[in-house]
């Protein structure tokens, strides 16, 4: 290994802010462990991180599955000895009102982009807490705080990562294990190509929302590594996402009744 920065290891890693992320982190010479169900895109990400002053092995994982991202923990005791960060990235996109969306809507949800970071949380703890050491960066959205209509399977799955993130950030502290979350908005990157849902006019607005935002995924990338290296708990890289929150808690219904007028051109009414 020529690279002797942090060991770092990103779970969807084979295209869009995974991607950026082991690329901003191989700028810093990070040694990387790449795993996602791409493997052309893992290679590829490889090849252009070994480029950016980075080294990487890949790793084909599940994150539906523990015993692979088990196997990705202990790869990295072996391969790294030990882990430095661990960025659960991994997700899907999804869309549709609340009575069109199928129980294998929410259950891929939910078990992706939920229960994905849990079970990468939970297949690195033993390592992380032998180390006494390490940093956990879960990747949630502005969805867990700003619940837009048509997308109610997104909004709870990414609410329970800041959750998670939450419970983990007060229990881990003690042992010296520290913990982010990230929550962007609609930013420039392929998350349509996972999109999974019954709603094709959410999956169109959300297309113009992607291609309209002022930040790419590389600028996500860097605010994250930036804010998380600062410690930074809350990491919230669009500022209309800040002053929407900061809205929220201030006069909630100010953002309900956007909520409602946002539904209103979504909802048929007979």
């Amino acid at each position: 290994m020529q690279a002797t920065g942090q060991r770092v290891v990103i779970t969807g890693a084979g295209s869009g802010l995974g991607r950026e992320l082991a690329l901003r982190y191989a700028r810093e010479g990070a040694r990387l462990a790449l795993a996602d169900i791409n493997d052309d895109g893992l290679e590829e990400t490889r090849r252009l991180a070994t480029a950016a002053g980075g080294w990487a092995f890949t790793q084909r994982c599940d994150v539906r599955d523990f015993s692979q991202l088990a196997a990705l923990a202990q790869s990295c005791d072996e391969r790294l000895q030990g882990v430095d960060v661990l960025i659960n990235n991994a997700g899907i996109a999804s869309g549709g009102l609340f009575w069109d969306l199928s129980l294998e809507d929410w259950d891929a949800q939910i078990c992706i982009n939920l229960m994905g970071v849990v079970k990468g949380c939970k297949a690195f703890m033993p390592l992380f807490m032998r180390q006494g050491a390490g940093r956990i960066i879960n990747i949630a959205s502005m969805a867990a705080h700003i619940q837009t209509p048509g997308m109610s399977n997104y909004n709870v799955a990414k609410a329970g990562v800041v959750a998670l993130s939450e419970s983990l950030l007060a229990e881990l502290h003690p042992l010296g294990i520290k913990v982010n979350v990230v929550c962007p908005s609609f930013f420039q990157t392929n998350l349509l190509a996972s999109y999974h849902g019954p709603d094709t006019q959410a999956r169109d607005d959300m297309a113009k929302l992607l291609e309209n935002s002022p930040i790419s995924a590389a600028d996500v990338a860097d605010i994250t590594y930036r804010e998380s290296e600062a410690d930074q708990f809350m990491i919230l890289p669009h500022e209309r996402g800040r002053l929407a929150l900061e809205q929220k808690r201030a006069d909630p219904q100010v953002i309900y009744d956007e909520m409602f007028r946002l539904a209103a051109k979504r909802v048929p009414v007979n």
